[in-house]
């Protein structure tokens, strides 16, 4: 068996490296959502971002979001350089006007695109401003697990069944 995980392993890691000398992806991607004609031509201005009221918490939402669709970005909670041309992807790969801000039709399709059930709950956690930290009362603990090597190769062939 720790055979068969070993190879499965090094298979997992060859396969990795041939992803990472892809680089970017440029496929255009479908939309499943349907856009109104007109949202496409009207643009997106810092204005019209402005309107839409995003707090730090949406912010790093519209990041986790973008992040979790291949548009790489940090989420910060603020717009730097890396999430406005992570924008500016996001909006060009769905026929958007790519000016790098959001309007509130861009938004809505954002928020609506491929987010699955797993990720609502912790989405949700993201709406404010401070998270709630915990203390004490051994509530919450670590999940204690094997580490090293044997934990990576572990985790890589979990991750390749879906198991964690």
């Amino acid at each position: 068996m720790r055979v068969l995980i070993f190879i499965l392993s090094v298979l997992g890691i060859l396969v990795g490296v041939d992803a990472a000398k892809a680089g970017l992806i440029t496929a255009t991607r479908e939309v499943s959502l349907s856009v109104e004609p007109s949202a496409l031509t009207d643009e997106a201005t810092q204005q019209t971002e402005d309107q839409i009221g995003l707090n730090k918490g949406k912010r790093r939402d519209v990041q986790r979001r973008l992040n979790r669709l291949g548009f790489d970005t940090k989420a910060t909670g603020k717009f730097g350089e890396k999430t406005r041309a992570a924008i500016t992807r996001w909006q060009g790969a769905h026929g958007y006007a790519t000016t790098g801000f959001l309007n509130a039709t861009q938004h809505d399709a954002l928020l609506a695109e491929n987010v699955s059930a797993a990720h609502a709950s912790a989405i949700d956690e993201t709406d404010s401003d401070h998270p709630t930290s915990r203390r004490g009362g051994g509530a919450h603990r670590h999940r204690s697990g094997v580490g090293g090597p044997v934990g990576l190769i572990g985790g890589m062939v979990g991750g390749i069944f879906g198991r964690r």
